[in-house]
């Protein structure tokens, strides 16, 4: 009952109210963004949902588009700004993914959506994780996020498939919300992402 009619209401009121008490956020981080980087202040890139069905993701953009001689972008650590080590800090850059929540192309909770070249290289147990919606937060996330492995990001993954429920939201947006507090979890080494998958050998 929860997974196919309630957690869908409650996403989608949640992230109205979350819109709507953080548009002043939202309105003055764009206004910064569009200045520092000389552009749009939003980073929009395909991610597959549930089912595998690709979508627009929608962040704060924390990284300039600088490009070497070769015309190949920069390492992250060279093309992060100040205002976006700031927002990354504060997990201010996943915001606007309150938008994806609201037109249903994500959860509030659910497993992060990766990147679309990533499709071909689960195996059937990590496919697993594409049976519900992506979140914006999710279990791997309240439970070492970029400082675990890929193994261990998929278990939690499939972990919460498995065992989805009203009560496993609740203590994950619980979690969610200590962590961002205290800024644990968070990745702040010279490359600023995990790892790329390149699947299981």
């Amino acid at each position: 009952m929860y997974s196919l009619f309630l957690k869908r209401g409650g996403d989608f009121v949640l992230a109205l109210i979350g819109i709507i008490i953080l548009l002043p956020v939202i309105l003055v981080l764009s206004l910064i963004l569009i200045f520092v980087n000389k552009g749009t202040p939003f980073f929009v890139q395909l991610r597959p949902g549930k089912g595998e069905k690709v979508f627009n993701l929608i962040k704060f953009k924390s990284m300039n588009d600088y490009k070497d001689e070769n015309g190949e972008l920069l390492p992250y650590n060279q093309r992060i700004t100040k205002t976006g080590r700031f927002i990354r800090k504060y997990s201010l850059d996943e915001i606007p993914q309150l938008f994806n929540v609201l037109k249903g192309d994500m959860s509030l909770i659910g497993p992060r959506p990766l990147l679309v070249k990533y499709l071909p290289l689960y195996n059937d147990f990590q496919k697993q994780r594409h049976l519900v919606k992506p979140g914006i937060t999710g279990w791997a996330q309240v439970n070492g996020r970029n400082s675990i492995s890929w193994d261990q990001k998929f278990e939690l993954d499939v972990w919460y498939v498995k065992n989805l429920s009203f009560k496993t939201d609740l203590h994950i947006l619980q979690k969610t919300i200590r962590k961002v507090i205290v800024k644990e979890g968070i990745n702040n080494n010279t490359s600023l992402n995990m790892p790329a998958f390149e699947g299981n050998n």
